[in-house]
């Protein structure tokens, strides 16, 4: 199209990259029109004029691969499912350079990964914390990457996107559905926490109460979770601000720490035993990026959670949202 930008075109004709992939590719000199590298993503085209692309093969990628074992539920020539397990970081960072799902990824996947950006990386488009067990998925191309991502930015809002989450709460809520609308930033206080902050981003948790569990002085609901938007910890942080913190969350919940004493011994060791949030991101559903298909994965309660379930179990005093 006469005086239309080389970028925009581009853009408009290779749905398998995104905009600033291309936008490198220019500026590296991979474009030519009419046999004339064009190194300016503004340029405006004349009709008649023809361009050539030449994208280069991915980089190696850094991190490096590492041969760590993984649950996979799926796997194709576009993505990848997995079952995370607790303990995993998902991608390298201070403090964690190695040992992480990005590593793993590289390593199992090898030349099926395509490339994320001119890299031969896995597509990272969400994320859980380290000691969050459940599924996860990640892209092996550019195209499956951009899809899923507008799948996540989206929320399910439009579209198929899913997200479930088993949670174990202390206390008792009052109702057995609700929803927490709070806005979530980084605490001024521990540059580690996350909090209900006026000015921060926008945040909505969805939950549902599937088991309350009571004893003498104590209280615990197993909840589900369902994300309308996907910040840092927001389940730990939202559950927390309306009075009912994770079980073993000790960045959110240590005051509650004092609660294990006056549980019965095996469900005090069963918590004890966990040394992390009880957390479980144990459904995920979305549209697959080339075939359209409408696709749902579930992750089992790994050991330590189901250890505190079955501790649970003979204290269950209502099951259901009720």
């Amino acid at each position: 199209m006469d005086g239309g930008r080389l970028d925009a075109m581009l853009a408009k004709a290779h749905d398998a990259l995104s905009r600033s992939r291309i936008k490198d590719l220019i500026l590296s000199g991979a474009v030519a029109v009419n046999g004339k590298t064009i190194a300016e993503p503004k340029y405006r085209l004349k009709a008649g004029e023809t361009i050539v692309l030449v994208a280069p093969p991915p980089e190696d990628p850094d991190p490096q691969p590492e041969n760590i074992p993984l649950d996979i539920l799926f796997e194709d020539e576009h993505l990848i499912v997995i079952n995370k397990p607790v303990g995993m970081v998902v991608h390298p960072a201070p403090g964690s350079p190695t040992g992480t799902l990005v590593n793993a990824l590289i390593y199992h996947c090898g030349d099926s990964l395509k490339g994320i950006g001119g890299v031969k990386r896995p597509g990272i488009v969400h994320r859980l914390d380290k000691d969050t067990s459940g599924v996860m998925v990640a892209a092996k191309t550019d195209q499956a990457h951009k899809h899923l991502s507008a799948q996540f930015a989206d929320h399910g809002r439009t579209g198929p996107l899913h997200r479930a989450y088993i949670a174990y709460a202390w206390g008792s809520t009052q109702s057995g559905m609700g929803t927490v609308d709070a806005p979530l930033g980084r605490d001024p206080g521990n540059r580690l926490k996350q909090a209900v902050l006026k000015s921060g981003r926008d945040a909505i948790t969805h939950y549902a109460v599937e088991a309350r569990f009571k004893g003498e002085g104590w209280d615990v609901t197993r909840i589900q979770c369902q994300l309308e938007t996907g910040r840092t910890h927001q389940i730990r942080v939202h559950m927390a601000h309306i009075g009912h913190p994770l079980v073993s969350d000790l960045l959110y919940a240590p005051g509650f720490a004092t609660k294990v004493n006056k549980l019965p011994p095996e469900l005090a060791e069963a918590i004890l035993a966990l040394g992390r949030q009880a957390l479980h991101a144990a459904e995920l559903g979305f549209e697959h990026p080339a075939s359209g298909e409408e696709m749902m994965f579930q992750a089992d309660l790994p050991d330590d959670l189901q250890a505190l379930e079955d501790a649970l179990a003979p204290y269950n005093q209502v099951s259901g949202r009720g």
